[in-house]
């Protein structure tokens, strides 16, 4: 099995996130992610950060980075593990908290992952997010009991086709303004989700109960 590359931000971590580490994980933790680290009983193989959200730990391999600079912490995480020549990646913590700013910035570095050409997931709880690309498509398992959902994340996503779906898409075009993608679900089978032109946000998530929905984007 390819080597893993786990990113742990500094947003909220669920006790049951540990579980989804693997053996020969490679851990990354920024910032305060080395707290929720400890808390998990993880040893992270680097820490970074600008430690503006807790203090500069001691001990092992730590890297400061200055409070001003282009990249976050998470994004500059990403460019050490592509560096280092891993190919998938799992970010924790990335999501929630009380800066939803950092959940979008965090998304936008998961693409940047993507389309540098790894396989990258975001976790938050149950929910999982991944991307879909132009010759990438994305297949997804049959799961009774699950939603899946699409976004368009650059512009317009032309070409989108949803195939093995309750509600199916042919050659449809999606706008930031419309959430067509919304609340899907696979047929026994499984489905298949691809883009022509464009990016998008793949989010699966489980029900809380009976959906109530007359079509995609119904809520």
């Amino acid at each position: 099995m390819e080597q893993r590359c786990v990113i742990l931000s500094a947003g909220p971590v669920e006790p049951a996130a540990k579980h989804k580490m693997r053996p020969g994980d490679y851990l990354i933790a920024c910032d305060a992610g080395y707290l929720a680290a400890r808390e998990l009983g993880l040893e992270p193989d680097l820490i970074l950060g600008d430690f503006d959200s807790a203090p500069r730990p001691k001990g092992g391999a730590v890297v400061a980075l200055p409070a001003e600079k282009d990249d976050t912490d998470t994004h500059y995480a990403a460019r050490i593990g592509w560096e280092k020549g891993f190919r998938k990646f799992l970010l924790l913590g990335a999501l929630g908290g009380r800066r939803p700013e950092h959940g979008l910035a965090n998304l936008a570095t998961g693409l940047w992952l993507a389309k540098q050409g790894a396989q990258v997931e975001l976790l938050q709880g149950e929910s999982r997010f991944s991307y879909v690309l132009p010759g990438a498509p994305a297949r997804l398992a049959h799961r009774p009991g699950w939603y899946f959902s699409i976004f368009p994340l650059e512009g317009a996503a032309e070409g989108v086709w949803e195939r093995g779906a309750k509600y199916p898409l042919q050659n449809a075009r999606l706008t930031a303004d419309f959430p067509l993608g919304v609340s899907n679900e696979t047929l026994p089978g499984g489905a298949e989700i691809s883009v022509q032109k464009g990016s998008l946000l793949l989010v699966e998530t489980p029900k809380e109960g009976p959906a109530h929905k007359n079509g995609p984007g119904g809520i």
